[in-house]
């Protein structure tokens, strides 16, 4: 049975979160593969350890979330033609994605490996941690392969409308990679690089699982020979959207580079606080993080549908969804976040716990503008239009480079604690306004990509 969906028609709040749902599920479940590993190495290595794992958050993010951004991007093309009822160019776009995702994963991880040990000693790593963290980092830096074929696999069922699958495969796989951190921790005594190894084989069973689901169960995306030759314009296309959103997640990530250097100099105390804290901070904002990714294949599904006034009419809908949404969390943090805290370090550890309840309550006030921000951006990127979430993703890293150097040495934790605030506000105003002037000029215009190409509209065999 073909598994496609098409949100193109129907009514926008109830099909956006329908496909909001397996994304907040699967995505904290993606989450579990770290919380697994903090909660494991905190517990049963100690506090150091959890340091250790903690400080390589934003040195990870920095490269992951380039292939994230980067997969998001390949698959924002297929979602539009599948919108546009092109079934041979989404196969094109499919294969061109595993062409490119294949060169990417191989330079990434190549100079990621190689820059890890310089990068932990630039950002002044406490001694007493750098060595396990090298470690850790190093070997999920192997991974980055596995990491992109998960992203793209499942990226890809997304644009066609199948948010559920890849939930199914994050579920089993979490398991397994709970598993495996007790197996290689503590019968095979790996320490922090145990960790690692088991979540980078969860993440290449997680992308071999897509991939076979794929080929059995999504004809629209069994390519041939032909549609590896893609030419110029095709890579150029694809390009043209996925770099701009890889370079964002990486440019968010610098100023959280920054920021880690400035906590670093806090002490280890500190970091162990602002690791547990951001691990509830992370399941907290799922739900709006899932809200705005649905946003991204809806906005391009209807795009390539030339539905200007559905896109709009969705966004307005997913707002008052997640905003809701992100009121219920910000309290839930504000109110639990110190006992929620303990899961990762235990309720021992009093100065821990305390730190981590001033991060948690000063972002949990200001999820409300997280919710916003990812509408925004992920409508956008829905569009094609990748410019202006690169330049908010620019305006998070001057907010975030402002904390660092600024709030931290005045307030101290509490300085870093308002680097995201910040960094949310910052990158909220030019994407509301860049949205509401794209789609006033979208407003009665013809999807102008599609016409160029000359697709000539036929219903796709499956589509619902």
């Amino acid at each position: 049975m073909d598994m496609t969906r098409s949100m193109t028609s129907g009514k926008p709040a109830k099909l956006i979160l329908l496909f909001a749902i397996p994304l907040i599920v699967g995505n904290i479940f993606q989450q579990f593969y770290s919380m697994a590993d903090t909660i494991i190495v905190g517990r049963t290595i100690g506090v150091n350890a959890l340091a250790a794992v903690g400080c390589t958050g934003s040195i990870s993010f920095f490269v992951l979330g380039f292939v994230m951004g980067f997969t998001s991007g390949l698959a924002i093309i297929t979602a539009q033609r599948f919108g546009a009822q092109d079934e041979e160019g989404i196969k094109t776009s499919f294969a061109t994605s595993l062409l490119l995702g294949a060169v990417v994963s191989v330079i990434l991880m190549a100079a990621a490996v190689l820059c890890a040990r310089p990068f932990l000693e630039l950002l002044q790593t406490p001694a007493e941690i750098i060595d396990d963290a090298a470690a850790y980092i190093i070997v999920i830096f192997w991974g980055i392969p596995a990491s992109l074929l998960f992203n793209l696999a499942s990226n890809m069922m997304r644009a066609l409308g199948d948010s559920r699958t890849p939930l199914y495969f994050l579920i089993f796989t979490c398991i397994v990679n709970i598993a495996l951190d007790f197996v290689f921790i503590l019968n095979f005594h790996m320490g922090v690089a145990g960790a690692g190894v088991a979540t980078i084989l969860s993440q290449l069973l997680s992308g071999i699982l897509c991939m076979v689901f794929i080929m059995k169960k999504m004809p629209l995306l069994w390519v041939t020979k032909e549609h590896f030759h893609a030419g110029k314009a095709e890579i150029m296309r694809h390009l043209k959207i996925a770099c701009p959103m890889a370079f964002q997640m990486s440019i968010i990530a610098i100023g959280a580079l920054i920021l880690q250097f400035a906590l670093n100099g806090l002490g280890a105390v500190s970091v162990a606080a602002y690791t547990a804290a951001q691990k509830i901070d992370t399941i907290a904002t799922m739900p709006v993080n899932s809200m705005g990714a649905a946003m991204s294949t809806y906005a391009a599904q209807n795009y390539g549908a030339n539905k200007v006034d559905r896109i709009r009419k969705g966004v307005f809908q997913c707002i008052l969804m997640s905003v809701s949404f992100s009121i219920v969390m910000g309290l839930v943090n504000i109110f639990a976040g110190s006992r929620l805290a303990a899961i990762f370090v235990g309720p021992g550890e009093k100065e821990v716990l305390s730190l981590a309840r001033t991060y948690l309550s000063i972002n949990g006030t200001f999820y409300f503008i997280l919710a916003l921000l990812f509408i925004y951006r992920f409508t956008l990127q829905g569009l094609g239009k990748g410019l202006v979430p690169t330049i908010a993703g620019v305006m998070e890293l001057v907010m975030r480079t402002v904390s660092a150097l600024i709030l931290v040495n005045a307030f101290g934790f509490a300085g870093a604690c308002m680097a995201n605030p910040l960094a949310w506000l910052g990158a909220l105003i030019p994407l509301a306004i860049a949205y509401y002037m794209i789609m006033h000029k979208l407003q009665g215009k013809p999807g102008k990509e599609f016409k160029a190409r000359g697709v000539k509209v036929r219903r796709i065999q499956g589509a619902r």
